[in-house]
């Protein structure tokens, strides 16, 4: 893996208007972060599913990965630190059963510390203009670079930083110089249409009177000279990188000590993990009500702050612009200058990003084939209703077939009456066999899990009574969760779409439907391979008349899930019948890339009866192999997707503008390659079902949430391939029948 990040990655909904930044507490109390230290190491010890030894092995892997999360970019501490650390490299394990805090007090100093001479640093640096003709490259593998060995060091290692940060800007401002003498030839009707078509035709009657009267100004603007936008390029990252600063002031010890905590908790696996009293405010709030912002979910990873997923509805996901993968780097409100959020904590990111409905921000964004673009997104409600499930309806050859796309498996356990993954899934079957479709595609990729209740449910309605999955308990104790039910609510031709991001419950499912053989699992070459249930656990309910105020939660590994075939999908995931390439098929992201992920294991299997009453699965398989392996389109993916892993493992940037300019048009020119992926279309119309026909004629955000998933849907080549062998499922029988049926016409949405 290009960068391993075994501290807990923090993914955190930007759309909630919740998340917002909450002042901490200036005081700090030493016996409270003892008692934490004693509480968590007791939970974990008696909770957890394989709690690892607390030995010096231990030890070893809390000081690597608590010091990558304190200079991730390696940026503060001097390799004399490091060395000065490392006598403590095998003590932590006694500190912790010990409750000691030497060596946090320690490192915390020692950081609070070096953070105030690199102040000095990045100032110096930006003093005076740089000298962009330089040949000189900057090495952006943190992982690799080793500390600094003294401060005349870390001086330069802070002077390539900003001044790459710097000419990433100025070449910006160049680009948007050279944008405004070209827009000077066109009309106020052709900007105003681009700008439109840029925003997704979603901005406000102010949003429009601001952006006439900002190119009325624009009219008598001249262009500024390169020594104007250089300088400017350097004031701005140094109040980005006054405000970055400003913002860690704010921080106090508990912030710090929680990135012990975490350091300490993340050993034991990669999805036990602490959360301070407002992280966990803020993991319930996730759950449920309206939010505000630009839908879409972002991540720490090392001094960069990355987008994990777009919510479906949400700006983001209507703009088109951004996607997974896209690295934020600066944000600005509005037309206000960028700020740069390189190294900022996550939280800080999420206020920035964050906003009131009908309002801009900018997003300059590195893309993952390493351009650099900046992105115009306007705030927007992001209704929950889009985790729901949905589906469509779509026709070939005389057949109808059904799409289902479940994004999680959601259940409200306190409330009878919320909405159920089960029940909804089940209700969405009932509607599509009134329209008479002759197979179904259950879509679940992205889905990153959810309620075990519900891929029960959901397993059983393809199904007649029987195990889908099996949990074993830490204590050793298997349990087989059963479909009880006889009734079999869909027993034609199934597939089940898949993709690396598919985890926990999405893997139970694919794979109770590969081990009864009920329908062709097709994707990603495998899932992402999370076989582990979480459990968070109140703190606050082991210590009785605490005057340490909220002691928080721990999130820890209790159980962990197989197959019925006895099989893990720990790290191995589920791997597709019909494995189709796509852009991600060499980045290494799955739970196997994780060190200290927990191991895959195989138990005896439960006892259960394979479907047969689909007679032509095999032929349905070897078709769709045949199929892939001669689609352009797919060898083209193929070819990207080995292209973005190989940029992926690029580092070296050149500080000379015209090498940099020279690059950044080198990587333009490449995509035009791969411009046919994102310009595919299928030969498929996909429509809403009648009743949601009704309410989005009521309702004109319904509508557009719909009609952009059906355009998604129309240029999704795995889904087209799904639909083809929904074809080659059909029986000879099935085929003579539908001939004889009258088609219904199905009206669009």
């Amino acid at each position: 893996m290009k960068r391993n990040y075994k501290i807990l990655l923090v993914i955190i909904a930007v759309s909630i208007g919740l998340w917002s930044f909450i002042p901490k507490e200036k005081s700090s109390d030493p016996e409270k972060d003892k008692m934490l230290i004693e509480l968590l190491t007791f939970v974990i010890e008696k909770g957890h599913y394989n709690p690892a030894k607390i030995d010096d092995a231990f030890s070893k892997g809390v000081f690597k990965d608590y010091i990558n999360a304190l200079d991730p970019s390696k940026r503060f501490f001097l390799q004399s630190d490091i060395d000065e650390f490392a006598k403590y490299e095998t003590k932590i394990d006694d500190q912790i059963l010990n409750k000691e805090l030497t060596f946090f007090d320690l490192t915390y100093s020692r950081l609070m510390k070096r953070m105030e001479e690199s102040k000095d640093y990045y100032k110096i640096a930006l003093d005076k203009p740089f000298d962009y003709k330089k040949q000189e490259t900057i090495n952006t593998d943190y992982e690799k670079l080793p500390f600094a060995k003294n401060t005349q060091e870390l001086k330069e290692r802070w002077r390539l930083q900003v001044k790459l940060s710097a000419l990433s800007s100025l070449v910006e401002k160049q680009k948007l110089e050279e944008d405004l003498i070209k827009d000077k030839s066109k009309t106020l009707e052709e900007k105003l249409k681009s700008y439109k078509e840029s925003m997704g035709d979603k901005i406000t009657p102010e949003l429009e009177k601001k952006f006439i009267a900002d190119d009325e100004k624009k009219k008598n603007q001249e262009p500024k000279t390169y020594e104007q936008l250089e300088k400017e390029t350097r004031e701005t990252t140094l109040a980005s990188l006054n405000d970055n600063f400003n913002f860690i002031k704010d921080l106090d010890r508990e912030d710090w000590f929680s990135i012990y905590i975490n350091a300490i908790s993340s050993r034991f696996d990669p999805h036990t993990s602490y959360f301070g009293a407002s992280d966990k405010e803020k993991f319930d709030v996730s759950m449920s009500g309206k939010l505000e912002g630009i839908g879409a979910r972002l991540q720490k990873k090392n001094d960069f702050t990355e987008i994990t997923e777009l919510i479906s509805g949400g700006p983001a996901w209507r703009g088109k612009q951004l996607e997974a993968g896209d690295i934020v780097l600066k944000v600005a409100q509005a037309d206000s200058e960028p700020v740069d959020v390189v190294g900022m904590r996550l939280d800080d990111v999420v206020k920035k990003i964050k906003g009131p409905k009908g309002t801009e921000v900018r997003l300059t964004i590195k893309k993952t084939d390493g351009s650099i673009k900046v992105i115009a997104i306007i705030r927007d409600e992001v209704e929950i209703e889009e985790t729901y499930v949905k589906s469509s309806v779509v026709e070939k050859d005389g057949f109808k077939y059904g799409i289902i796309y479940l994004p999680k498996f959601y259940i409200d356990f306190e409330d009878q009456n919320s909405r159920d993954a089960g029940k909804d899934v089940a209700i969405e079957v009932e509607r599509l066999k009134k329209e008479g479709v002759q197979g179904i595609v259950m879509d679940v990729r992205d889905n990153g899990g959810g309620s075990l209740k519900t891929v029960v449910d959901i397993a059983g309605l393809f199904i007649e009574q029987g195990p889908i999955v099996q949990v074993k308990s830490a204590a050793g104790k298997k349990e087989v969760l059963y479909d009880k039910d006889v009734k079999v609510q869909w027993d034609g031709p199934l597939v089940v779409m898949i993709n690396e991001f598919s985890a926990s419950a999405s893997e139970i499912l694919a794979a109770a439907i590969q081990d009864y053989k009920r329908g062709v699992v097709i994707g990603s070459k495998q899932s992402y391979g999370k076989g582990t249930v979480q459990n968070v656990i109140d703190l606050n309910q082991f210590v009785r008349g605490s005057t340490y105020g909220d002691l928080g939660a721990l999130k820890t590994t209790t159980q962990k899930f197989y197959r019925i075939n006895g099989g893990s999908t720990q790290l191995e995931g589920v791997k597709s019948d019909v494995a189709i390439p796509d852009r991600y098929s060499y980045l290494k992201m799955g739970e196997r890339d994780i060190e200290n992920a927990m191991p895959w294991d195989k138990i005896d299997a439960a006892d259960y009866k394979i479907w047969d009453k689909q007679n032509n699965f095999d032929l349905a398989i070897q078709k769709s192999k045949d199929r892939m392996s001669n689609n352009a389109q797919l060898n083209l993916i193929d070819d990207n997707a080995k292209w973005l892993d190989q940029r992926n493992k690029e580092n070296i940037y050149s500080l000379n503008i015209d090498k940099f300019k020279a690059e950044q048009k080198a990587l333009d020119e490449k995509n035009k390659k791969y411009k046919p992926i994102s310009e595919y279309k299928n030969a498929f119309d996909f429509n809403s079902l009648p009743y949601e026909i009704e309410q989005t004629n009521k309702d004109a955000t319904l509508k557009e949430k719909r009609d952009r998933w059906h355009e998604s849907l129309s240029k999704d080549i795995y889904i087209e391939e799904a639909i083809h062998i929904l074809n080659d499922l059909q029986t000879e029988n099935n085929k003579g029948l539908t001939t004889k049926v009258k088609k219904e016409k199905i009206v669009k949405s």
